[in-house]
């Protein structure tokens, strides 16, 4: 029972499945865990020790019936803070929240617990979902668990959700990505996390950012649970409109094994990649394009549009007029607590030339369409995920926008991505993301699979011996 916090979705499925332990002994494991860890790591912003450990042992009593259950029944689950549920607090990482009660339960909450999982609790984000270090200065950032010395950025906004699961406090959390907020806690933490096309899921009872790019994705530590998740949430959702026409598919088949001998693997030329990406991240991502190169890839060095990576502004854009739409009221409310970065920020909606977000609008569109002719002949793109490995907070500039550079251009462009761990950078993790065409999750969880298979970093975890773990 000592390494129960060690495991993946998949193998805790199937140890209940083979009766090797229940999802009483998990939940209790991994309670055990948050007590210990969190009053340093400060993941959560509500642990939900009582229902976690009720729903757990009703799981294992339905276990006992010998009537088919599905995979996920009966395993533990982290939920960022911007998944509503009904009667209980929901902040959105926003101290003027603290107190907010929900008035109904998102699509991603409903789905996961009728598929059988239990709530661990919520976890810390940046406010708003609006920034991509993880900071927070009124609601505390949550501490990298890679670095116990120097609190160092745990990447946003899906910062809590990022550390719990890098620190084994839950084997998956929930995250949303606007313009990489679940890839950027991934690359910092380790972690492998799935960017969905936009329309995936449901974003019914989430609290929005961006209207146009918001999407919710699966944090976890293998690309089988990724796509375990991605199975229970991807369907029609008649109270979100924008997931009515998508392709319905077994993710999980891609992860099943098989070769990507033949599939084709666009690299960019380095020189194209802004000056500010550290050495390590480059050596790291140039050594993954040789592991898919041996596993049978056809990777073949190209130019992306001259366009691509200034998409990053084009997305801030769209983010930053839709973000101070919704949260205008209290933005302009110098009483209200809230961060001088994440206000700065959305005061620049304000600044816009009239006329200029309808424009990148059409922009948009243009180069989706563009993009989508350049990357006819691709399966995948394949680039550093974060320019840096993780920073101490006290380096961070808050207007700076190099956490989130490299990953914007895919929600700008429409993109599905995958998150993957690449390698160490002087003990700090680092990452790639594996960009697919709209729809083509399968894919980039096939490459991210094969390269999982061939290296061991997705097993790499970081030491909490001082913790008293």
């Amino acid at each position: 029972m000592t390494n129960l916090h060690e495991m993946t979705l998949t193998e805790l499925a199937t140890g209940l499945s083979a009766r090797k332990f229940s999802s009483r002994e998990i939940a209790d494991a991994l309670l055990a865990r948050i007590e210990k860890a969190d009053g340093k790591l400060h993941a959560f912003t509500e642990v939900y020790a009582r229902e976690a450990r009720a729903l757990a042992d009703a799981a294992d009593t339905a276990r006992t019936s010998g009537f088919p259950l599905g995979p996920l029944h009966g395993l533990p689950m982290v939920y960022k803070d911007l998944c509503d549920i009904k009667g209980r607090i929901g902040t959105g990482g926003s101290k003027m929240w603290e107190n907010r009660v929900a008035a109904e339960t998102s699509n991603t909450v409903e789905r996961l617990t009728a598929a059988g999982m239990f709530p661990l609790g919520k976890a810390h984000m940046v406010e708003f979902a609006f920034g991509g270090w993880g900071t927070n200065p009124l609601m505390g950032a949550p501490w990298n668990p890679w670095d116990l010395e120097t609190h160092r950025t745990p990447g946003g906004s899906s910062s809590g959700t990022g550390v719990a699961v890098a620190a084994r406090l839950a084997p998956a959390g929930i995250g949303s990505d606007t313009g990489g907020s679940v890839r950027i806690p991934c690359a910092f933490n380790g972690l492998v996390g799935l960017k969905v096309t936009f329309g995936r899921i449901s974003l019914h009872g989430t609290m929005l950012l961006s209207w146009t790019l918001d999407s919710i994705g699966p944090m976890a530590r293998s690309v089988e649970d990724c796509a375990l998740l991605l199975n229970a949430l991807a369907a029609p959702d008649p109270r979100d409109p924008t997931t009515l026409d998508q392709p319905l598919e077994d993710f999980t088949a891609a992860t099943k094994g098989g070769s990507i001998e033949g599939m084709r693997l666009a690299i960019p030329d380095s020189s194209q990649l802004p000056e500010f990406v550290d050495s390590d991240v480059i050596r790291a991502w140039q050594s993954a394009a040789r592991i898919f190169e041996d596993l049978g890839a056809a990777v073949e060095a190209v130019r992306l549009p001259d366009w691509f990576f200034d998409l990053q502004k084009g997305a801030g854009t769209i983010s930053t007029s839709e973000m101070f739409s919704l949260h205008r009221e209290w933005i302009e409310d110098k009483s209200k607590p809230i961060g001088d970065g994440v206000r700065g920020r959305a005061l620049l909606g304000k600044t816009f030339v009239p006329g200029g977000y309808a424009e990148e609008l059409r922009i948009m569109k243009q180069r989706r369409a563009e993009f989508a002719e350049w990357m006819r002949p691709y399966d995948g793109l394949v680039t550093p995920c974060v320019a840096v490995p993780a920073i101490p907070l006290t380096e961070v500039d808050e207007m700076s926008p190099a956490a989130g550079y490299l990953t914007r251009p895919g929600n700008y462009l429409g993109l599905c991505g995958l998150s993957m761990p690449s390698g160490l950078s002087r003990g700090l993790p680092v990452g790639i993301q594996i960009l697919g065409k709209p729809y083509a999750e399968r894919d980039v969880l096939k490459f991210g699979k094969a390269f999982q298979d061939a290296t061991d970093f997705h097993r790499r975890a970081p030491d909490l011996s001082s913790l008293g773990l």
